[in-house]
């Protein structure tokens, strides 16, 4: 068990204890910190209290962290679509609606329960049992090329080419708006949102290096067709970067409040080719996941 202890700064006065220790341990999710609190692991000032209880300046707060329990990740006959295999690597378009690997409370369904089903011992181990072979990672809602290693000498490799922005990744969205440029580039730093902590933003005190380009390839009468490269890969970076100059994607409930006349699950993004140098060959190898049915559909619609 990990135990923390730590005081109550004036700024926090009046805080719910949930909110209070997701300011301090922003890892944790409020969710996880409700159920420690549910479970009499929180005091204050030596006595358990409920999640809203509203902190004082002069509380000094004790909470525990259960040790973690390796939980059972099954092997699960979930169909893939394969767009490459080697003794090494596995290249999958993965669908939308699909997480790719297990979290707590959520483990069945994702693209990690596939593919040990798929390639049964053949996996690395370094990202542990909730993520093994998983190197790199898309959103739930959004479609397209995943990287899966098959063993540690593969996945270093692999995550030494991401560390250096040696990948290429490009990406196809529809977004709100006519983009008047043919191309551009976004420069901007994200981090986790100051107020909202389930959503990333523009952050130039705290964010991280991020680098967008993007080119237009078709335009209709509210909405464009882009093609965008990722220059480094932050979580929901393309989200992010086309929602803050004013061409949130298509489909976005999270960072547009715009309303689609359209039915989607989630934005309307498509990862479709992938490319690096193959950790065993050495050689520059490139894969593209075809544009899925909904989104071909959409551009149907779109052109009419």
């Amino acid at each position: 068990m990990n135990e923390i202890v730590f005081d109550i700064s004036p700024e926090l006065e009046q805080e719910r204890i949930d909110k209070c220790i997701c300011t301090y341990m922003a890892d944790l999710s409020r969710n996880y910190i409700q159920k420690i609190i549910k479970d009499g692991n929180v005091w204050v000032n030596d006595t358990i209290v409920k999640a809203n209880y509203k902190v004082r300046v002069d509380d000094r707060i004790k909470f525990i962290i259960p040790d973690s329990v390796e939980p059972n990740i099954p092997a699960q006959n979930i169909p893939l679509d394969i767009l490459y295999e080697d003794a090494h690597i596995l290249i999958v378009n993965k669908p939308k609606g699909m997480v790719v690997h297990p979290a707590p409370g959520h483990y069945e369904g994702t693209l990690v329960n596939a593919v040990l089903y798929h390639c049964k011992e053949d996996l690395s181990g370094i990202n542990g049992v909730m993520r093994p072979g998983i190197v790199h990672r898309i959103d739930k809602d959004t479609t397209g090329s995943i990287i899966i290693c098959k063993n540690d000498e593969a996945h270093n490799a692999i995550a030494a080419l991401l560390k250096t922005h040696d990948v290429t990744r490009k990406y196809r969205a529809i977004v709100y708006g006519v983009i008047p440029d043919e191309q551009g580039t976004i420069n901007a730093p994200i981090g986790r949102h100051p107020n909202d902590r389930k959503k990333m933003a523009i952050n130039e005190k705290n964010g991280k290096h991020a680098i967008t380009h993007f080119k237009v390839l078709e335009r209709f009468d509210k909405y464009s067709y882009i093609e965008c490269q990722l220059e480094t890969g932050r979580t929901h970076q393309i989200r992010v970067h086309m929602s803050s100059i004013g061409y949130p994607l298509l489909g976005d409930t999270i960072y547009s409040n715009r309303k689609s006349p359209f039915k989607l699950e989630g934005q309307v993004l498509h990862a479709m080719t992938i490319g690096f140098v193959h950790p065993k060959t050495g050689n520059y190898v490139e894969f593209e996941a075809p544009l899925p049915e909904y989104f071909e559909k959409l551009l149907t619609i779109l052109r009419k």
